[in-house]
């Protein structure tokens, strides 16, 4: 099942959307921003098919 979700670019600020799939459980997956193209490094936290926290940073952090 997927989400979509807002996030903040870690780089520019821009908010973007993202989906998240509920049904793989807690993964980690990279999206580049639409508007700067840099790769952001997002961490889904699901439990029981809940999405329980997302995370967005930087890939030089």
């Amino acid at each position: 099942m997927l989400e979509e979700h807002d996030i903040e670019c870690p780089y520019c600020g821009e908010n973007l959307t993202v989906s998240i799939d509920c049904s793989a459980g807690s993964h980690d997956f990279i999206e580049d921003c639409a508007v700067c193209c840099r790769p952001i490094e997002l961490h889904a936290e699901i439990d029981a098919g809940q999405l329980l926290g997302l995370s967005a940073r930087r890939d030089d952090e």
